[in-house]
């Protein structure tokens, strides 16, 4: 079996984000999207919360799977049992930070490849950091997020305005 690791923050996880997940779901027999839980960030939905919304934009997709981990992204790998870290370069400067960590992971484990898939050009501009910005503001997040995604970031963003 051919399994393959997506790891990230998915804070939140956008359409890009998507993009990448359905066309590795295509490459690979089973995708691990691997949610990150950094205990040193405050992300703007927990850990939980992220796979949930994953789980449910992914639904539709039967060889896609959905956890959280803690730690190096290469050692979540290869408690996968996986083979390849799949990951989304948006623009050189995604690929400089990324070809080092690549690097690194595999002077770490020789085993575990590391695939770039080029963001499609419709998000290329797209990141979790502009979508929370724009829902902060409470305009509309349709062309950037699932509906279950706009969601819970306007719920996430009422609740801080009411406190």
């Amino acid at each position: 079996m051919r399994r393959a690791v997506y790891p990230g923050s998915f804070d939140p996880v956008t359409n890009g984000h998507l993009d990448i997940i359905k066309r590795a779901s295509e490459q690979f027999d089973e995708v691990i999207v691997g949610v990150l839980n950094n205990s040193k960030k405050t992300p703007l939905f927990s850990a939980e919360e992220r796979v949930n919304m994953i789980k449910c934009i992914t639904s539709d997709l039967p060889n896609i799977r959905v956890r959280s981990f803690e730690g190096l992204s290469v050692n979540f790998v290869r408690e996968c049992g996986a083979q390849v870290i799949i990951r989304g370069l948006r623009a050189i400067t995604d690929f400089e930070y990324e070809l080092q960590m690549a690097q690194t992971n595999r002077v770490m484990a020789p085993d575990v490849d590391t695939m770039f898939l080029i963001t499609s050009l419709e998000y290329a501009y797209l990141s979790s950091t502009t979508v929370k910005e724009v829902a902060s503001f409470g305009e509309d997040l349709d062309k950037f997020v699932q509906p279950v995604v706009a969601d819970a970031l306007r719920n996430k963003f009422r609740t801080r305005i009411m406190q």
